[in-house]
């Protein structure tokens, strides 16, 4: 069976999306990807059906790292088809736990900061690069392939 795991930002076109193209890749890298389903979505609904920031695209493709998911809003089905759910900052988190409180029963899905899983960073949130210039989407993969790799062993240890 198969480990689901869902990485969440705000509007789903910059961090999160990252976030799911770096945890394939690592997957990828160490022949685990037939063995997780990944996904990424926002606590907003605003980019919906969008395709990631070109800004990160192009700053992750820089890296090898493709992003090719589109944007989408979790829903509180998530939380019951999900093994893991990670999140970029306090507010997603806080968002996430909230939809939580709608279900009639204990989600299945473990929720936390995916900085949590950082090795090289004491930040406990990943910044939003989107008002930000191109350093801001560079110190995000470095956050992101950080915690991913963190994240990676952690859970196929």
């Amino acid at each position: 069976m198969k480990k689901k795991i869902l990485f969440v930002c705000l509007g789903n076109i910059c961090r999160s999306p990252a976030a799911e193209a770096v945890f394939l890749k690592v997957l990828t890298a160490n022949g685990f990807e037939d063995n997780y389903f990944v996904d990424s979505a926002g606590t907003g609904g605003w980019h919906v059906g969008q395709s990631a920031d070109s800004r990160m695209q192009l700053a992750a493709k820089q890296r090898g790292i493709v992003i090719s998911s589109f944007a989408r809003q979790i829903k509180i089905d998530d939380l019951l088809t999900f093994d893991l759910i990670l999140t970029m900052d306090n507010d997603n988190l806080n968002a996430v736990n909230q939809l939580s409180k709608q279900l009639d029963k204990e989600p299945l899905a473990l929720i936390k900061p995916l900085l949590n899983y950082s090795q090289n960073s004491e930040l406990l949130e990943v910044p939003d690069p989107y008002y930000g210039g191109e350093q801001g989407f560079e110190k995000v993969l470095d956050l992101l392939e950080d915690a991913c790799n963190g994240l990676f062993e952690e859970i196929n240890s």
